[in-house]
């Protein structure tokens, strides 16, 4: 199980490092329910303009006179375009922060699914040709790590996906992956994971860019 993030390097009374989970904007899959994991498509026009407005969000979270985040980013386009749109320089593609891979589910709906295995779930059921969650939350944890390495030099912002953002908040609070379901993570928003004396908890979830 990851432990709680601490960045070596800060004094007992300095605020310790934020981390901000950021989903990539709009698909055309993402608008249509479509899982979408090694599928590498980009943002449709709608999802660019959001995407141009997260900036603004990170600066209202973190304050005009905050330093550079650090920055990693899923190797996905749809990631990295809308690391780009909002401004942030830079960043390091992190291959753990891809989707979760659904497999012979890729591209499919979860009502698709659900016509042949009813009450699917990705986060109750096998993606077959996919990943488990327990491989889903390995990785979450490899990342997490990354982070703590990384941590001592600013704030850390992670360009990634909803799924695996949600096992991310589920991870970093100590819970199992599959309790991502409790955390939502719509497209071209923030979910915000902080710390209280040492203790891991998420101060923002969800939090969409001003319009």
């Amino acid at each position: 199980m990851s432990r709680p993030f601490r960045p070596a390097g800060r004094r007992p009374h300095e605020r310790p490092a934020v981390v901000y989970l950021l989903r990539h904007a709009e698909t055309e899959w993402s608008a249509g329910g479509r899982h979408t994991s090694r599928t590498d498509i980009g943002l449709t026009p709608s999802g660019e303009q959001r995407a141009s407005r997260i900036g603004a969000l990170l600066t209202r979270l973190r304050g005009p006179a905050a330093a550079p985040p650090v920055v990693l980013c899923s190797p996905r386009r749809r990631a990295i375009r809308t690391a780009s749109l909002a401004g942030l320089r830079s960043p390091m593609i992190l291959d753990e922060l891809a989707e979760w891979d659904y497999g012979e589910y890729e591209g499919l709906t979860t009502p698709q699914i659900r016509e042949s295995v009813p009450g699917w779930t990705v986060w109750t059921h096998p993606c077959p040709g996919g990943e488990t969650a327990d491989e889903v939350s390995a990785r979450a944890d490899r990342a997490l790590a990354r982070v703590a390495e990384l941590g001592h030099v600013s704030d850390v912002v992670l360009v990634g996906h909803g799924h695996f953002s949600r096992v991310l908040a589920a991870r970093w609070v100590r819970l199992p992956a599959t309790n991502g379901v409790h955390f939502r993570h719509d497209a071209g928003c923030a979910t915000v994971l902080g710390d209280e004396r040492g203790v891991p908890r998420l101060d923002h979830v969800n939090l969409a860019p001003p319009e």
